[in-house]
C-alpha cells in the first residue's frame, strides 16, 4: 500500500494517526510519499489521477493506493482501513454518523427563535406599507398569485418576495461565512484534541439552551440576540420596506444572528474540517444552510396564505422555551456522538 500525503495537511495527519492507533503500520507495509515538497512524488500522484480520470476538483491528499484501488480523502481511506485485519482481528468500526449529525445540527439551528423574530418583524413592516388590488399588480406578481392559488394585494406579494429574498440572503451569507471558517479550520495541522474541543462546545451550547428552557433569562443572558443589540436590530429591519431592501438587510442581519445561531454551525464546521475534503464539505454546507432556511421560507408562505405576523409572533412566544429545549437536547446529543467517535 502507498499513502500519498502533504506536509501540514490536517486530513493526512488524521489518516497517519489512525494507522498508528490501529497498529496497521505493524501489520501492513504502508509506504508514505510526501507530495507538497517532493516533486517526483507529486508528478507520480498526478499521473495516477490522470490515469483514473479523477476530476480536478476531486484531486487532493491524502490518497491511498491499495490492491490496485484508489481511495481519495480521509473518509474513504479510513473506511477501507477500518476493515483490514490486525493480528487476524478485523478492525471494522461502526459507520460514521457525520451526515445524520449534520442534519440534526441544521435542524437545531433552523428552529432558533431569533430568526423567527426578525422575519416576523420584517413581514410586519412590509405588510404595513399598504395593499392594492390584483388589477394594479405587475405581471410577475399576478403570475405568482395564480401559481399559489391565492388572489393577493400588492402588500402580501411584496411580503412574500421580501421573505423569500431575505431567506436567500441569509442562506448566501451563512454559506460564505461557513466556507471561510472551514478554510481557516483546515489551515495547518490541528491537533487531535480539537475533536474533543468541538464536542465540549456542543455540550456547553446545549446546556446553555437547556438553561433557557428551565430558567429562561437566568444568569443575565439568553441564547438569543443580546438585549443590547435588539433596538438597533429592530430599527435596521424596520428600514426594509421593499423586497430588494429585505435582501440587502438579510446580509446585515446575519451578523446579528451569529451569537444565537453560531453554536450548531461551529460544531458542524469543526467536524467537517476534521473529516472531509473541500468538495464534500461544500456540498454538506449547502445542505446545512438549505435546512437552516426552510422554517423561514415556510413562515413566509404561511403569512402569505393569511397567517398574521401578530399571530405568528404569539405562537413564537408560546413555544420559545420548547425551541430552546429541542436545540439543547440535539446539541448535547451531538457532543456525545462526537466524543464516542461516531463522526
Amino acid at each position: 500500500m502507498t499513502l500519498y500525503v502533504g506536509e501540514g495537511c490536517p486530513h493526512c495527519a488524521v489518516v497517519k494517526q489512525y494507522i498508528k492507533e490501529k497498529g496497521l503500520d505493524r501489520s501492513y507495509a504502508i509506504g508514505i510519499k510526501e507530495v507538497y515538497f517532493n516533486r517526483e512524488n507529486a508528478q507520480e500522484l498526478t499521473k495516477l489521477f490522470e490515469e483514473r480520470n479523477i476530476p480536478l476538483l476531486e484531486r487532493g491528499v491524502p490518497v491511498l493506493l491499495a490492491e490496485g484501488k484508489f481511495y481519495v480523502g480521509a473518509d474513504k481511506i479510513k473506511d477501507y482501513l477500518s476493515c483490514l485485519k490486525v493480528e487476524e482481528e478485523p478492525t471494522c468500526e461502526k459507520p460514521s454518523l457525520l451526515l445524520p449529525t449534520l442534519i440534526a445540527g441544521a435542524l437545531a439551528d433552523s428552529i432558533n427563535p431569533c430568526e423567527f423574530a426578525i422575519l416576523i418583524l420584517l413581514l410586519t413592516t412590509i405588510l404595513a406599507a399598504g395593499g392594492a388590488s390584483e388589477a394594479k399588480m405587475g405581471w410577475f406578481d399576478r403570475l405568482l398569485a395564480r401559481l399559489l392559488r391565492r388572489p393577493s394585494s400588492i402588500s402580501s406579494q411584496r411580503a412574500l418576495k421580501a421573505g423569500l429574498l431575505f431567506s436567500l440572503a441569509i442562506f448566501l451569507s451563512y454559506l460564505a461565512m461557513g466556507l471561510g471558517l472551514y478554510k481557516a479550520l483546515t489551515f495547518g495541522n490541528l491537533p487531535q484534541i480539537f475533536t474533543k474541543v468541538i464536542a465540549s462546545l456542543a455540550i456547553i451550547f446545549g446546556l446553555l439552551n437547556l438553561k433557557d428552557y428551565f430558567w429562561y433569562g437566568r444568569g443575565g443572558f439568553v441564547m438569543e440576540v443580546p438585549m443590547s443589540w435588539r433596538p438597533r436590530l429592530k430599527s435596521l429591519v424596520a428600514s426594509a420596506t421593499s423586497p430588494f431592501g429585505a435582501f440587502l438587510i438579510g446580509f446585515l442581519v446575519s451578523l446579528f444572528l451569529l451569537p444565537c445561531t453560531s453554536g450548531p454551525y461551529l460544531v458542524v464546521l469543526g467536524m467537517l474540517a476534521q473529516r472531509t475534503q473541500f468538495t464534500k464539505a461544500f456540498a454538506y454546507l449547502i445542505l446545512y444552510n438549505l435546512i437552516f432556511i426552510i422554517p423561514m421560507v415556510l413562515l413566509t408562505l404561511a403569512v402569505y396564505k393569511g397567517l398574521s405576523p401578530e399571530k405568528a409572533e404569539e405562537i413564537r412566544q408560546k413555544r420559545l422555551r420548547v425551541l430552546h429545549l429541542i436545540t439543547g437536547v440535539i446539541l448535547v446529543g451531538m457532543g456525545a456522538i462526537i466524543l464516542v467517535g461516531l463522526v
